[in-house]
């Protein structure tokens, strides 16, 4: 069999490294950050733009994904069955609870953001479409774990990041949030990630039961919690019931 082609894998290496950070990034620091020579970098970069994968500041000459990768990006999303059989539940899911939803699917060892609806309100507010979320400090990822979706020894093995002080880094204290998952059938993610920011998630299943993706709701912690700090059961109620829903579309049995 024919072996890899290299200029496919350094191509494939500038998208990645485009797309993992949230600024541009010159020659020189596309070149460095893969072991690259400044020219063959910049032949990659001028064939990427070309076919408009890679767009180039006239202002700056720093390099960025382009309109046709992103497009083809969310082609992706719009026919994954997930996405598309979830969509109606979960704008019935904003509604209702008055919150922005996000659905999410794991991805290289983080939680892949395949859809989200605005809270509905007249706030301002970002398309998280695309995001990636850290395992460990979302409710999406920690319902992942639980449900074996995702492995959790990488996340501990890489000395997960703590991004507030009531991250969970600690292998002990994740384990026993990954039980409790499994017990009460949701997870839940109180100031973890963002001062002042909660949310609560729920499984998605398919056929045979197995879980496939996760479902959340997300918000300022004192309209997600109560001031105890405990998600709000209304909450949990009508986020579990859309996720049931969308596993009943895609052929899990009830449960």
């Amino acid at each position: 069999m024919a072996g890899p082609v290299q200029s496919i894998e350094r191509a494939a290496a500038i998208l990645r490294l485009l797309a993992s950070g949230s600024r541009r990034l010159g020659l020189g620091e596309v070149a460095s950050s893969l072991g690259l020579a400044k020219g063959t970098a910049h032949g990659i970069l001028r064939t990427l733009q070309h076919v408009d994968f890679v767009e180039q500041d006239p202002a700056t000459g720093k390099y960025q994904l382009g309109a046709a990768l992103l497009h083809l990006g969310t082609s992706y999303l719009d026919v994954n069955e997930l996405r598309s059989r979830s969509i109606n539940w979960a704008d019935a899911l904003a509604a209702r609870s008055g919150e922005a939803v996000r659905l999410g699917a794991p991805l290289e060892g983080k939680v892949l953001v395949i859809h989200h609806v605005f809270r509905p309100d007249d706030t301002l507010q970002t398309l998280d479409v695309g995001a990636l979320l850290p395992l460990h400090a979302s409710s999406l990822g920690k319902v992942l774990l639980a449900f074996g979706v995702t492995p959790l020894d990488p996340v501990m093995d890489a000395e997960p990041e703590a991004y507030t002080r009531h991250t969970l880094v600690h292998p002990e204290e994740l384990d026993r949030a990954l039980g409790e998952i499994r017990e009460v059938g949701w997870g839940a993610e109180v100031q973890e990630m963002s001062m002042g920011e909660a949310g609560i998630a729920a499984p998605i299943r398919g056929q045979g039961g197995l879980v496939v993706g996760a479902i959340g709701v997300s918000g300022a912690v004192e309209r997600i919690c109560d001031t105890e700090g405990r998600p709000l059961p209304a909450l949990i109620t009508v986020l579990r019931e859309a996720a049931r829903a969308i596993s009943r579309d895609l052929g899990a049995a009830r449960w």
